[in-house]
């Protein structure tokens, strides 16, 4: 698949798991270039630009904090000298792991705060700034990553599942506001196999986290990022150009609960 062929795209969070998987898919179906933006991790944001680079595209790292106006601006202004902006991966997304949602004591102020501003405050602010080469574009896609979290209530914390429910809302909210000239969608993943179980829990209980998902989902897989990449590049391309203000989950039938064995 060669559909986008000539785009220009910006991945936020782009170094690792599903942004990774983006920007080196979107490469290959041949983007002419892919802005890679990071906040901490340069070495595995090295890393994919040098898979962006082997598929044939342009690489550009971009470092900043989607929390912050000014890195918005700036990482969105690496893209000026191309003129537009096709495809915008609002990807960049944390949390604060306490999956005891009645523990009301496990989560301050400040959790919440710094969730809602890199979980939902974040992509609002990369798409504002984004917004004059989107537009540049003629029909620009921009995808939220959000989660399973924002649909059912169950997540890695409240702070979680509140911010990613705030996205998916904001995402119709824009959908609306910013079209005809920008198609505005959410992809919600469930488990996605990246360090985002491993570095909290361990490797020998991710392995466990893993096998669970397997276990007790109707598709029977755990999914990686380059499973979840294939939707979010299909929403980011031209062949969803008559989607816009669609939440779409895919989580392997996570979401339907465990499957009934004969």
């Amino acid at each position: 698949m060669r559909d986008f062929e000539d785009r220009i795209v910006l991945v936020t969070g782009g170094a690792t798991g599903l942004g990774a998987a983006i920007a080196a898919g979107a490469a290959k179906r041949g983007a002419k270039a892919v802005i890679v933006n990071y906040s901490k991790s340069a070495k595995e944001a090295d890393a994919t630009a040098d898979l962006v680079r082997s598929a044939g595209a342009e690489a550009i790292l971009a470092k900043g904090d989607v929390a912050e106006d000014a890195d918005c601006r700036a990482v969105a202004a690496a893209a000026e000298k191309f003129g537009r902006i096709d495809a915008l991966a609002n990807n960049a997304g944390i949390t604060k792991q306490s999956p005891n949602h009645a523990d009301l004591d496990a989560l301050s102020k400040d959790d919440f705060l710094r969730l809602y501003a890199v979980n939902t405050v974040g992509p609002y602010m990369m798409l504002r700034a984004a917004r004059p080469l989107l537009e540049a574009a003629g029909r620009a896609s921009v995808l939220m990553t959000s989660s399973i979290a924002g649909i059912t209530g169950i997540g890695s914390s409240v702070a979680y599942v509140a911010s990613k429910g705030a996205l998916n809302a904001m995402t119709l909210a824009l959908a609306r506001a910013l079209a005809p000239k920008i198609r505005v969608n959410a992809l919600c993943p469930g488990f996605i196999d990246t360090r985002w179980f491993s570095d909290p829990f361990g490797e020998e209980a991710a392995q466990r986290i893993r096998e669970s998902i397997a276990r007790n989902t109707p598709l029977q897989v755990a999914s990686k990022p380059e499973d979840i990449a294939d939707a979010a590049l299909f929403f980011l391309s031209e062949s969803s150009r008559h989607v816009t203000g669609e939440t779409l989950l895919v989580d392997a039938g996570l979401h339907l609960g465990q499957q009934p064995r004969a």
